[in-house]
């Protein structure tokens, strides 16, 4: 099989991550991934949910959209779905889950996750770049005295497999997902232990030995994602 852009089976699209994309926020990053663009920010807040106040641990959290001209055809403003709300609800555990929220303090960081082009990945996308936003906004922290160290226990990435016309891809565009027999997204820490795997047969069921080489071939491609997320941000678990 040929794929659209001439990549093999098991290659990632070129991935770019342009860290400081924007002045204002404590973090933030362009991410890259072929032709979809993902814009990531962290804000901090000197403040927590209620459920937290008085506890003295902090929070992350995230919200994600897409610019009404993203893709192939308009989105409406001011339209949540249920997909907006299952992905940014998946960004902010996801991150909770490498985050150590006690040496936070009772702060909030947000992650903003706005999609200025999709074609497929979008998700993942958000993950892989919202990380290095939370890194340089934890990094300010520490730097203005805030915090004592950098509170990341784990690298997190994410990307794409999927099957089309009997074969196994990693990092799918959306022409290739809207047609795929199965479409899986895989979040990994760098430990190789997982976060979240979301995957659907489209037309038939997949085989268990099947889903197993799936994942391999996700860690595959996560394992290029951390190599790029430590040239930019360096030994933040040292």
């Amino acid at each position: 099989m040929v794929r659209l852009d001439g990549r093999g089976l098991d290659k990632l699209r070129k991935v770019t991550i342009t860290r400081n994309y924007i002045k204002y926020p404590e973090g933030s990053c362009l991410i890259e991934l072929g032709n979809t663009k993902v814009i990531c920010t962290a804000s901090v807040e000197e403040t927590v949910p209620p459920f937290l106040r008085g506890s003295g641990t902090g929070w992350v959290t995230a919200e994600y959209g897409m610019l009404p001209r993203s893709c192939g055809s308009r989105i409406s403003r001011g339209k949540d779905s249920g997909r907006t709300y299952e992905i940014q609800r998946l960004i902010g555990r996801s991150l909770r889950s490498v985050t150590e929220m006690k040496q936070i303090g009772e702060r909030t960081i947000w992650i903003d996750c706005d999609v200025i082009q999709g074609d497929g990945g979008t998700r993942t996308a958000s993950i892989t770049g919202s990380f290095i936003a939370l890194v340089d906004a934890l990094q300010k922290l520490k730097k203005d005295g805030k915090i004592d160290r950098v509170p990341i226990k784990n690298y997190i990435a994410a990307t794409s497999v999927g099957v089309l016309n009997g074969d196994m891809l990693l990092d799918l565009c959306y022409e290739e997902d809207s047609k795929a027999e199965v479409d899986m997204n895989v979040i990994m820490v760098d430990s190789g232990e997982f976060i979240e795997i979301q995957g659907t047969a489209e037309r038939k069921p997949f085989s268990k030995d099947k889903m197993d080489t799936m994942l391999d071939l996700a860690k595959k491609g996560i394992e290029e994602l951390f190599s790029i997320q430590r040239r930019l941000v360096g030994d933040i678990l040292l």
